[in-house]
């Protein structure tokens, strides 16, 4: 099964490394989690991981059905919400500058719904969490 590890490296800063690559987290700039804007937030990451699937699958389908991605860009919009802390108004846009996309917009859509990041959130459960600590 594979692994991702996140690591503290001080002063709110993490590193998460994904296979043979290492990323940067920081927390949100604020007095109560004291980040300063070094790296992107989990949230970010999140949102991020999600946009560029989405966009990954568009370009597949393109691929596969003749429709020029050429130029693609997916904006990926949110707000955060509070108590507790959460991500809410999602909303996807999908820029094809190269594309006539027609009838096949709802095609495009289905293709999103796949994408593995939106697949996931679609079926996530709750999330079993194991505590180790010393005396492990």
């Amino acid at each position: 099964m594979p692994t991702i590890t996140s690591s503290h490296k001080g002063n709110m800063l993490f590193e998460t490394r994904i296979g043979n690559h290492v990323i940067i987290n920081d927390v949100p700039q604020s007095p109560d989690w004291g980040g300063q804007d070094r790296a992107p937030t989990p949230p970010e990451y999140f949102i991020a991981s999600l946009s560029s699937c989405i966009a990954a699958f568009v370009v597949q389908y393109g691929a596969q059905s003749g429709l020029n991605t050429e130029g693609i860009r997916v904006d990926l919009h949110f707000e955060k919400g509070a108590d507790p802390a959460h991500l809410r108004d999602l909303s996807l846009e999908i820029h094809l500058p190269n594309a006539a996309v027609g009838a096949r917009a709802e095609a495009i859509k289905r293709v999103c719904r796949y994408c593995t990041v939106h697949e996931t959130i679609r079926r996530m459960g709750d999330l079993e969490i194991t505590i180790r600590d010393k005396t492990v």
